[in-house]
């Protein structure tokens, strides 16, 4: 199902104007007060500040973003006929396509915004991470659209197994570090402890935070988790509520893979706004056995960072010095989800399962083989919870339909694909005592109400 040019949505969807519960504050780790517009201006463009906190159920898209959205967006919507085949499944299972975005995956569409607004407020340079290269990758391209430096600190274990990724963000203009790095404080603080870190979202994280903050002329980007991230990222949903419509079709599952929760906030949250308005959705979370944030972390304040130089976050998390197994599915090792998607949880209007690194590139490979498009790993995953989910309709004699984010294609993956053909690829057993290790560093932080 495609969609004109004229149907690219025109303003954001804002859940937490529709939330039963909105989340707790964000803390300031010093006073324990809510964090203000002014703890964060030295960091993030005042705009992205103030959609950070608005509760305006939609905020309107800039012209200038939506041009440049326009390079790929609306994305297609497709009906898996060939992998309901390949089933064997009654139900009807549908994806929404964001791997045809120049940078293959859905992050641009919240890098251009963000790119956009640090422009418009005078900084000249945007410093990030970056887990498997994609949110790297689309950062890179936005700035060079729009004319700003970027610097990317890319999880280390990923920078090795992914170097065409690397390739990706040097070639739009983007200088690139293996993290953690020499560059800053908090990457050879790492180092001096564990010179043979592999690194982890929080380490790149604290690189990238203590990088914007020391400059005047950077501000810096998140891919995810953030409240104004998710926002950009609804343009998804909103699509695929008008294509399922011109389907003749509404979904009874909607899933997406998730680490910090970009992607599945983009296509779920419009949805959800249906179910909170009394449709009957199941809304899944599928993430990595490896690092099971939501099945296995508990609620709380932590930091988002491993360096401790974030504020404290209300969110489900693995604690901010947990270092997750080098699974392929770099994009989802995060030891915290957001905030909404958290409380949400929560609140009974999203669940959440676990899987394992060889089972979700099984379903990859059946994917791939009836549908043509190779996935990338996160998205994998977001596949496996739709097999399962068509699977157990089967076997409870009903029929569903069902829809998935297919958040981008894996061209740069192969090398994971590799790994499972050759039967290389391994299981990550998460033990108890490993999780308890990690959450006893957020035991003297404060505690939800």
């Amino acid at each position: 199902m495609l969609l004109p040019e004229s149907a690219l949505p025109e303003r954001w969807y804002n859940i937490a104007a529709d939330m039963p519960n909105r989340p707790q504050p964000v803390l300031h780790p010093g006073t324990g007060q809510p964090v203000g517009p002014d703890d964060l201006a030295p960091l993030f463009p005042m705009e992205l500040i103030l959609q950070e906190v608005s509760e305006a159920p939609e905020i309107p898209i800039p012209e200038p973003v939506r041009e440049i959205l326009r390079l790929w967006r609306p994305t297609p919507l497709f009906r898996a006929h060939r992998l309901e085949q390949a089933l064997g499944t009654t139900s009807r299972i549908f994806y929404k396509y964001e791997g045809v975005s120049p940078a293959g995956s859905h992050k641009p569409n919240t890098a251009v915004a963000q790119a956009y607004y640090s422009k418009q407020e005078g900084r000249e340079r945007l410093a990030t991470e970056t887990g498997a290269g994609q949110w790297g990758s689309a950062l890179a391209l936005a700035c060079r659209l729009l004319g700003l430096e970027c610097k990317v600190y890319m999880v280390k274990v990923s920078y090795h197994q992914k170097p065409y990724r690397r390739s990706m963000m040097e070639t739009w203009g983007a200088s690139v570090a293996a993290s953690p790095s020499e560059e800053t404080q908090a990457g050879r603080t790492i180092l001096e402890a564990d010179p043979d870190s592999p690194g982890s979202l929080g380490i790149a994280i604290s690189e990238a935070v203590e990088d914007s903050a020391g400059r005047e002329d950077t501000a810096y980007a998140l891919g995810s988790v953030l409240n104004h991230v998710l926002l950009h990222q609804t343009v998804i949903g909103q699509e695929a509520l008008a294509q399922m419509e011109l389907a003749g079709a509404f979904p009874d599952v909607v899933i997406g893979c998730i680490g910090g929760g970009s992607n599945f906030a983009g296509l779920a949250f419009p949805f959800i706004r249906e179910k909170i308005g009394g449709k009957e959705i199941d809304v899944l979370a599928c993430e990595p056995a490896a690092c099971p944030t939501l099945t296995r972390g508990p609620f709380a304040y932590d930091f988002g960072d491993t360096g401790q130089l974030t504020p404290l976050v209300p969110m489900h998390t693995l604690g901010h010095d947990f270092v997750p197994a080098g699974i392929h599915a770099g994009g989802l090792r995060y030891h915290g989800v957001a905030p909404l998607i958290s409380q949400l949880v929560l609140d009974g209007l999203v669940r959440a399962d676990a899987y394992s690194q060889n089972d979700v590139f099984a379903s990859a490979v059946t994917f791939a083989g009836s549908e043509g498009i190779i996935p990338a790993p996160e998205s994998a995953h977001a596949i496996h919870g739709a097999v399962l989910s068509a699977l157990a309709a089967d076997d409870e004699g009903v029929e569903r339909t069902i829809l998935f984010n297919l958040s981008g294609h894996g061209h740069f993956d192969m090398a994971a694909y590799d790994d499972y053909l050759a039967g290389r690829l391994e299981d990550f057993a998460l033990p108890e005592d490993e999780i308890q290790r990690a959450l006893a560093a957020i035991e003297p932080l404060p505690k939800p109400a």
